[in-house]
């Protein structure tokens, strides 16, 4: 297999070398239209080549302009004559065609002055698009349009290829005009050598990558453009899992000293928790501690649901590089969780004689630069911080451990920069964001994986209720209640001021109405990623020590904050959240041994998709269910 990959590597490149030149090679693709394809991530040949229509119009059935009540008109016009209406840079084309059956309609040319010289006069036309009665006309703005080649007799049928493809678009960019870009990339590259092995191709039943590429763009059937989506996924996950692969080897190639991490400082910090590790976490320490003393650099995955207790797993690991007389980092993605995850390790590590530091880029020089110099010195056992971590000026005496937390967040030349700090360092990714078991060995293949499962003992399920806009009133007396007897809420909204262009509640106007209103009575505060840290650090203090009975939130709070007082989250839009950004927020609360309560308020124009999300939370709880 890598002699063969080797093969294919060579034959990858050349294909690269002549797929890699621009888009503006192309006829048609000026700089204006580059700009635009540029905003779609559209640079190379490849990347149109590989840029995915978002659906397909069927175009097999035949509509007359007098049918159109009964779906979209697909018929041949000729085109009568031409009209203008407005003034000025509102002015705006309009074109009168004639279908045989000498119906008479109207289309709207917004933005498309040059229509006039495309479709003179006489010029017959193939014409797909949804009409309707508007202004006592039969009229469409939303059409597409292609010139009958002069000569063709008014019998031929209507052009090869029942299903167009549909893409994503931006603005001043069209169908066509992306079509024909399409087009003329599929002639210049129909060549293209396949990149899997024949073997393997025939194996799987894929296709051959230039008719893969041409099917998917300009399918025959349905069944087509699926087969072209299925060979293309597979080739995108081949080369994923080879890459995967080498670097599992590469790692293995890096041999170590082996030897046993030392205990006694695990040991001793068992004996301060006063409670038992789950059976989960007893696993996962197993796994790590077998990874640590091995002959190689541990790079491992620890997954587990909110409030699992991943991070007193991480806290472990750390010991162990530190009981081996070497550094140990956790890098997180906003100072939020960074400031948290230190006031922590602080609690339960400093009794322990363990030497703490933080990092982030809000620390004041004045602070910044002894620490690094003690850190270069070995006078640091343990830092945690964000991003800030692996700056260039970030020296380490001996980095054995890094953890990446929610490592998802950071890309693979981040994590790689922090890594680079030390000499052949173990590392642990963690996520919260269940990762179903077949995805993880797909994009994870050269981590091993350790999963936490089981909750803390005391852990009560969290209650999900659902509320239409409109009925949140019995919500917010709930939350009351809650409030009266000492816990605390989150409310969470999608957007932390007032949108125009979005009819949306947003945290700025709620917090006042939540303070004023709502429960003037209680005291409050709002946080979003806006404020300054030092701000959001306070309010998430004064929250968590129980001076604040709410906060009025954006999902700034959806990862890693702890605070058991919190047993009422209220979710505001619920449907403008993903699945996981939904459990995230709701893993927020329930944290403590109190019951705790998740309210996922919905709009009235919730889709079919948010109503899928919505239910999902409302009938699972458990993470790696739903990311199944």
């Amino acid at each position: 297999m890598i002699s063969w990959y080797q093969h294919s590597l060579r034959n990858y490149n050349l294909f690269l070398r002549e797929i890699l030149n621009p888009v503006s090679n192309l006829k048609g693709a000026g700089p204006q239209v580059s700009a635009r394809l540029a905003r779609l991530g559209i640079i190379n040949g490849a990347d149109l080549l590989l840029f995915p229509p978002r659906s397909y119009e069927d175009r097999s059935v035949k509509r007359k302009l007098a049918d159109f009540a009964a779906g979209p008109v697909n018929c041949r016009v000729v085109v009568i004559s031409h009209d203008w209406f407005g003034f000025g840079r509102m002015k705006t084309l309009k074109i009168w065609v004639m279908d045989e059956e000498g119906t008479k309609a109207a289309l709207i040319c917004f933005n498309r002055p040059f229509l006039e010289q495309s479709f003179p006069v006489g010029q017959k036309m193939e014409l797909f698009g949804r009409f309707g009665y508007k202004y006592a006309e039969l009229q469409s703005s939303g059409f597409d349009a292609e010139a009958v080649p002069e000569g063709q007799n008014d019998n031929t049928e209507l052009r090869k290829g029942a299903l167009r493809a549909v893409y994503p678009l931006t603005e001043g960019l069209n169908q066509a005009s992306l079509r024909k870009l399409v087009s003329q990339a599929l002639k210049l590259w129909a060549f293209l050598e396949d990149e899997i092995p024949p073997s393997l191709r025939n194996k799987r039943k894929l296709l051959p990558k230039a008719e893969a590429l041409r099917k998917l763009h300009k399918p025959e059937s349905m069944a087509e453009a699926l087969e072209a989506r299925r060979s293309l996924a597979y080739e995108e996950l081949f080369y994923l899992q080879i890459m995967v692969a080498k670097r599992a080897l590469a790692r293995r190639l890096t041999m170590r000293e082996a030897r046993l991490p030392d205990n006694s400082l695990v040991s001793a910090m068992k004996e301060r928790l006063g409670f038992e590790l789950t059976p989960d976490q007893q696993k996962a320490l197993a796994d790590i501690f077998g990874d640590m003393s091995g002959p190689w650099p541990m790079a491992r995955l620890l997954q587990g649901d909110v409030g699992s207790g991943k991070t007193l797993v991480a806290f472990f690991a750390a010991l162990y590089a530190v009981s081996a007389g070497e550094q140990a980092a956790l890098m997180a993605p906003t100072e939020l969780l960074a400031r948290q995850h230190a006031d922590t390790a602080a609690r339960l590590l400093e009794p322990l004689g363990i030497r703490l530091a933080y990092l982030s880029g809000n620390v004041a020089d004045s602070a910044r630069k002894p620490l690094l110099a003690a850190l270069a010195k070995g006078e640091v056992d343990f830092i945690i911080g964000t991003h800030a971590l692996f700056s260039q000026d970030v020296e380490f005496r001996s980095l054995r451990l890094v953890i990446v937390d929610e490592q998802q967040r950071f890309g693979v030349l981040q994590r790689m920069a922090l890594g680079s700090k030390g000499s052949q360092p173990d590392m642990l990714m963690m996520t919260a964001t269940p990762i179903p078991r077949t995805l993880a060995l797909t994009v994870f293949g050269d981590l091993s994986v350790s999963t936490i499962k089981t909750m803390p003992p005391g852990r009560l399920p969290i209650i999900t209720h659902l509320a239409r806009t409109g009925n949140e009133e019995k919500v917010y007396e709930f939350v009351r209640k809650q409030m009266a007897l000492g816990k605390s809420a989150y409310f969470v909204y999608p957007l932390v001021e007032n949108s125009d262009k979005l009819e949306l509640k947003n945290a700025e106007a709620m917090y006042e109405k939540l303070s004023k209103q709502l429960y003037p009575e209680f005291r409050g505060a709002l946080i979003h990623a806006r404020l300054p840290e030092e701000e959001k650090r306070k309010t998430m203090l004064d929250f968590s020590t129980g001076k604040l009975s709410f906060i009025a939130a954006t999902s700034v709070v959806e990862v890693g904050v702890d605070v058991p007082r919190a047993t009422c989250m209220v979710i505001e839009h619920a449907e403008r959240f993903g699945l996981a950004a939904l459990h995230q927020l709701r893993g927020r609360v329930g944290r403590g041994l109190d019951q705790s309560y998740c309210f996922l308020v919905w709009s009235e124009k919730l889709g079919e998709e948010g109503k899928q999300r919505i239910m999902a939370m409302k009938n699972m709880s458990d993470g790696f269910e739903i990311a199944e």
